[in-house]
């Protein structure tokens, strides 16, 4: 029987009403959670451990890096043959992500959570650690880099967002779908993963901002960031990367003065390009020297400036990184 390490790191799955507050709040230990997963002794041996009981909103990317380097600690461990990680859903997606460029092994590593704490009915936490710990022992799950696993479905790290407030199956893939499903207890893989670069990285560099575009916008944030030493910037743009003329005067003086300015679309599907040759159009801004980010949603784009601003030293390196062979 395989044994897996789950690390407990808060979230809604660890939560439950709190009778003063009357909200939910940061609640069960890990030994509660995992009592609620029945049957589980019949398919692995689980080895659990507490990383922190933070929701997701608290969760920092130097705490990301370091809980990389936690989830490094047990896949290296010979008898660990997998690792499933319980996290806040609204920056499950962020931190998976970092985990997937600064983690590296075959062995199968998959976050989960859950939309609904233990005091509603419909809890949903007890099911997506079952899904994930099935997955987690399935030989077709190795080498497909950080998973997340909800309701079911079975998404990349580096493609999966959250799409819902309020659904169980909030997670999904824009453009590609799911990478597979659990059913009957199995995992079951429809397509392969696309292979992505790993860092290992000491530190990271979490001075990156998110800007996101609407008309009549200017550069005033942009001038913001650049006053207070922002060291990258992303840019949430409008449709297939374009931004209001009054914000190309801010996107030249951060380029200008060496901060990588990435290009994403607002959109939900779709990838930015230098379809349009106006002011403020994409190709004027790749003119400029702006970096396009092809189907990343902003906050994912910045997790990984933030890892490539950690790595690498020339802006063509970090360019590469974000445009390799797509123009």
């Amino acid at each position: 029987m395989k044994k897996i390490a789950v690390i407990f790191n808060g979230g809604t799955i660890s939560m439950k009403v709190d009778e003063k507050l009357k909200a939910a709040v940061p609640s069960l230990s890990s030994e509660e959670i995992m009592a609620m997963v029945t049957g589980i002794e019949g398919y692995a041996e689980i080895e659990t451990h507490t990383f922190s009981s933070l929701p997701g909103p608290h969760v920092t990317p130097e705490i990301m890096l370091k809980l990389s380097k936690f989830i490094e600690d047990f896949v290296e461990r010979d008898d660990i043959d997998g690792v499933v990680v319980t996290h806040g859903t609204d920056t499950l997606e962020e931190t998976a992500y970092l985990v997937d460029l600064t983690l590296t092994t075959h062995k199968p590593v998959i976050f989960t959570g859950a939309m609904r704490s233990s005091s509603e009915l419909g809890y949903d936490g007890p099911s997506n650690l079952s899904a994930s710990i099935c997955t987690s022992i399935s030989n077709d799950a190795k080498n497909r880099g950080v998973l997340v696993c909800l309701s079911g479905e079975l998404n990349s790290a580096s493609e999966v967002t959250k799409t819902n407030s309020m659904s169980l199956d909030t997670f999904k893939t824009p453009n590609f779908g799911p990478i597979g499903i659990v059913d009957n207890n199995r995992a079951i893989f429809y397509r392969s993963r696309i292979e992505r670069p790993h860092f290992n990285i000491k530190r990271i560099e979490s001075n990156v901002s998110l800007i996101k575009c609407a008309s009549g916008m200017d550069s005033r944030f942009i001038d913001f960031c650049i006053d207070n030493n922002d060291k990258g910037i992303v840019i949430e743009a409008l449709g297939r990367g374009n931004v209001p003329k009054a914000m190309v005067p801010g996107i030249k003086r951060a380029i200008d003065r060496g901060i990588p300015v990435v290009i994403v679309s607002r959109c939900f599907e779709g990838r930015v390009s230098d379809s349009y040759g106006y002011e403020g159009g994409g190709h004027n801004l790749r003119n400029l020297g702006a970096i396009f980010g092809d189907t990343l949603p902003g906050q994912k784009a910045r997790i990984k400036l933030m890892v490539a601003l950690s790595a690498l030293t020339s802006m063509e390196d970090i360019r590469k990184l974000f445009e390799n062979e797509l123009f």
